[in-house]
């Protein structure tokens, strides 16, 4: 027989306490942080009003039952909806991760740490308008920027050395708990409730990684943070009545998280949490497309410029190869038919092919209308991968954070153009004095895509203004983005 298992109801697991602790009583005193933050709120916003001009988006948005509106709900920028915190958190973040155009963060787990505006964005608004109808103070744009902060780095440092996609798990069980987290705090919950809260994240199954990859990669890698982060709103509010929570989890012999998800490994940790990762977060500034590609278009633009002053024509190639990390070839190195957008955004020939065809990569890029063209698909198979040992060294060195990629091309006659390598993105923090004006213009960009020029020009100028944005009530900084 086996042995009896005890039924002593133990502490929590520190991983759970940890998170708790710093949500609820890490100061963040980092201006590098606030000031990353603050370009991070405005570029996300930015990408979820470009998603508006695409219907597969615009189709899963609104309330549940359709014309019902919430008195004192969360209002959806870009749009009319007002909705319970839960739906308005995944109207939010399936906007801004449609394009796949949001910040990135890169280590042994990948994701979009900004994924959790959803979650904090709606919370905060919601929390608002109910606070000012009971004659309370609102919440502000700053805390809202302090979730982001928190959220980013619970997400990111447990990303570091921990790596749920090996195991077939999706990175967006991060973007839950990390979002659980930090709008239970906002909420009031107690140090108890969160942890409630945050272990109810844990203990729910998580999402499978079917949808990002070859043969099934889908539309539902741009709305499975949306279902996260709402999810998150969702559980904080359950915690909130009073509701147990699991305090193994995590660590419970057979049926907690590591033995039943995690090859019954525990989470390893690099550093404590702090402002590391929205300190040195990625951002997608020119092109819709999957990080590990960034380097590589702009090299492809690069070669579109060489092939045009040296008279050639992308038909005289013969063989492009890329020297790249890992992780590239684990995510994106994709041959054969490419199915819908989603499956083209996630190939690496896809997104080199194009800009060196056309001098240009956008989100239209992926549509059905561009992808007939056959010249794509026949430049692509010209293109392989293969690994740069240094590369992958460089692209898990903290000190570095490098996305390298390097594209040689032969033509048919024997030449060769040469090397082009690109070791950082413009949105890498190396480049943040580069990349932060490009990253404006992409706002702009996208605040015209959606508002009238006065609307426009009242939004950027509070946005350009870091004290003022900071003390805006957040109810009255959404109400900038209603049409």
């Amino acid at each position: 027989m086996s042995a009896h298992i005890s039924n002593v109801r133990p502490k929590p697991d520190k991983v759970l306490v940890d998170i708790v602790d710093y949500v609820t009583k890490y100061k963040i005193n980092s201006r590098q942080a606030y000031e990353t933050a603050r370009y991070c709120l405005i570029d996300t916003l930015g990408c979820g009003f470009e998603a508006l001009e695409y219907p597969a988006c615009t189709k899963l948005l609104g309330p549940i039952v359709p014309g019902t509106v919430v008195p004192n709900g969360a209002k959806v920028p870009g749009t009319q909806f007002q909705l319970d915190p839960i739906q308005a958190a995944f109207n939010i973040g399936a906007m801004i991760r449609w394009l796949d155009f949001n910040d990135t963060w890169l280590a042994a787990e990948w994701g979009h740490p900004s994924d959790n505006l959803g979650g904090i964005l709606a919370t905060a608004d919601w929390l608002s308008r109910n606070a000012l109808a009971a004659g309370k103070k609102p919440l502000t744009v700053n805390d809202v920027l302090t979730a982001m902060i928190k959220a980013h780095e619970i997400q990111g440092c447990i990303a570091l050395e921990n790596s749920f996609n090996k195991v077939g798990l999706d990175h967006v069980v991060l973007v839950k708990v990390a979002s659980t987290a930090v709008v239970a705090q906002m909420m009031g919950l107690t140090r108890d409730e969160i942890i409630n809260a945050v272990s109810l994240a844990w203990v729910d199954g998580q999402s499978l990684r079917t949808y990002r990859h070859a043969p099934n990669t889908g539309s539902r890698k741009s709305w499975a943070a949306g279902d996260a982060t709402s999810r998150a709103v969702r559980l904080a509010l359950i915690a909130k009545t009073g509701e147990m929570g699991y305090p193994s989890v995590l660590s419970a012999k057979t049926w907690g998280f590591y033995d039943v998800l995690f090859k019954g490994n525990a989470f390893k940790f690099q550093r404590p949490y702090g402002s590391y990762v929205m300190e040195n977060v990625l951002f997608k500034i020119s092109f819709p497309a999957e990080f590990h590609s960034q380097t590589a278009v702009e090299c492809a633009m690069d070669i579109h410029a060489a092939l045009k002053k040296a008279g050639r024509k992308p038909e005289d190639i013969k063989k492009i190869t890329i020297r790249t990390h890992e992780a590239c070839i684990r995510i994106i190195d994709k041959k054969g038919p490419l199915n819908n957008p989603a499956d083209r955004d996630h190939c690496i020939q896809y997104m080199v092919a194009v800009p060196i065809l056309f001098g240009r990569l956008t989100a239209e890029d992926y549509e059905d209308a561009v992808a007939k063209d056959p010249r794509i698909d026949k430049l692509r198979d010209k293109i392989v991968c293969v690994e740069d040992k240094q590369f992958t060294k460089d692209y898990h060195d903290p000190a570095k954070r490098s996305i390298a990629n390097a594209l040689a091309v032969e033509f048919t006659d024997g030449k060769k153009l040469g090397e082009f390598v690109c070791e950082y993105p413009i949105g890498h923090k190396r480049r943040r004095k580069e990349g932060m004006p490009v990253l404006v213009e992409k706002f702009k960009t996208n605040l015209a895509r959606r508002f009238p020029t006065k609307q426009q020009a009242a939004i950027l100028d509070l946005c350009l203004d870091p004290k003022k944005l900071a003390a805006t009530p957040v109810n009255e900084f959404v109400d900038l983005f209603v049409i």
